[in-house]
């Protein structure tokens, strides 16, 4: 076989057309008299540089790859042939040239190509190949390509190409280029913390200390360690807030669940009261009523007992004045002249009774906070100095003398007061509290003691 030669066509400018034109007449079958003469050269694609995949013939006469062929003319704005740049005035139609298909098909029978190994994961692969990736051996800071061995070949041979600068394959080629001087990112700008090319430091960063990228590197590794260090402390101290904030919510969560079984304890007692002092309103208010229907009842009675005297009154009073004896009229009408004796039902109002329930439903509120009742008793080594307790620590008054007492460091020094023994953190507590004698008084919740021995934090 020949040396296998393969130039890319995608190129630009002077450097494209030096490269197609070296392509020119490659595809013609002429002198082909026995196999010993193919070449690999005869059935490569001018677009791809491989052997033709799906080969077709356009007007012209050169060959393609069909996929090759349509991706270069959908970025094209006339239609023209990448070897010998004959124009089309409309898109041409493509046609497959059958014997030259079978052609590349008893060539690749009889004729082994040898392939680089492909590209590794850690390796850069050439821009150039399709379908498998070879491993690329140089980069262009020019084309901001890389290209395996094979397709490297044009930039060792074409005068145009060998003025191209060739460095060790790099991936992201673009992004490792000066965007302002197309020159390599070789080095870092301590002051502005950026990387810069040669040209840069010349202009924009030539006061500014400047070090090679790998010395940089070698300074923000061991920095790697330090920031990993504090990421971690972030970390952990999140995941610590995570974990306080469920136990929040299971503490939440509990609370919530007491407090709802709490809640039915008591609206079902409340229920029940609410019955029985509704029976109890209800027979109250009928007592009432039945009480009230007896005395109107009577006070009717009453009416119409002197509504009886007074029409017997009024019979007599009528048989009288048709009587013509005068003797048994005047005798009569002394008697006649004085009306019966009746109450004076003038001053009396006749109102409906009025059923209260104010007292009912005090009770019934005291009945239920005391379910919460509890016991409290006063504790002596919190009382100020001129406050008095009972023995049973259910009483305290004013003293009015400052008492000489053992040093404590719960005793309240500052105020008048005095701390309960039992303390109280969450839930409903009930107690009663009776004032006697005093004009001005405090009752409060406390919820912390000061090391300066003085209550704190008053709640009223």
């Amino acid at each position: 076989m020949t040396k296998r030669r393969r130039e890319r066509v995608s190129l630009s400018g002077d450097e494209e057309k030096d490269v197609l034109n070296q392509r020119a007449g490659t595809e013609t079958f002429q002198g082909m008299a026995s196999n010993s003469s193919w070449s690999e050269d005869n059935f490569s694609c001018p677009i791809c540089l491989d052997v033709f995949n799906s080969p077709v013939t356009k007007p012209c006469g050169h060959n393609f790859c069909r996929t090759c062929i349509t991706r270069f003319w959908d970025g094209q704005v006339q239609y023209k042939c990448p070897v010998c740049n004959k124009l089309f005035q409309t898109r041409p139609d493509l046609q497959v040239n059958t014997l030259f298909s079978e052609m590349i098909d008893q060539f690749r029978r009889s004729v082994r190509v040898t392939e680089q190994p492909c590209v590794e994961p850690a390796e850069v692969p050439c821009d150039v190949c399709t379908g498998t990736q070879l491993k690329a051996v140089k980069s262009c800071l020019v084309c901001f390509t890389s290209y395996c061995q094979t397709h490297l070949e044009p930039h060792q041979r074409v005068a145009g190409l060998k003025r191209h600068r060739l460095v060790e394959p790099m991936d992201r080629l673009e992004d490792r280029m000066c965007k302002k001087h197309d020159r390599l990112l070789e080095l870092f700008c301590q002051t502005e913390q950026v990387c810069v090319c040669q040209f840069c430091t010349e202009t924009d960063h030539k006061s500014h200390p400047v070090v090679p990228l790998k010395e940089e590197y070698e300074v923000k590794t061991a920095q790697l360690g330090k920031i990993e260090s504090e990421v971690q402390q972030m970390i952990q101290e999140r995941k610590l807030k995570i974990k306080e904030i469920k136990d929040t919510v299971e503490l939440s969560k509990a609370d919530a669940d007491r407090e709802i079984a709490d809640g039915v304890q008591v609206f079902t007692a409340l229920m029940r009261y609410i019955e029985k002092w509704q029976d109890e309103f209800n027979q109250t208010v009928k007592e009432r009523l039945k009480s009230t229907e007896k005395q109107f009842e009577d006070l009717i009675k009453e009416l119409e007992q002197e509504i009886g005297d007074l029409t017997n009154r009024i019979s007599e009073v009528k048989q009288l004045s048709h009587t013509e004896d005068h003797l048994h009229f005047l005798q009569t009408f002394r008697s006649l002249k004085d009306p019966p004796s009746t109450r004076d039902w003038t001053t009396l109002e006749f109102l409906p009774p009025s059923y209260e329930m104010k007292n009912l439903c005090d009770d019934a509120e005291l009945k239920r906070v005391q379910q919460y009742k509890v016991d409290v008793t006063l504790d002596p080594d919190t009382a100020h100095p001129k406050l008095i307790l009972s023995e049973d620590g259910k009483q305290v008054h004013h003293g009015g003398v400052r008492k000489i007492l053992p040093d404590n460091p719960k005793r309240c020094i500052r105020y008048l007061f005095v701390l309960a023994r039992q303390s109280f953190s969450s839930g409903r507590f009930y107690f009663e509290v009776h004032i006697k004698d005093k004009t001005a008084w405090f009752f409060r919740s406390c919820q912390r003691v000061h090391q300066q021995r003085r209550c704190d934090q008053f709640d009223p």
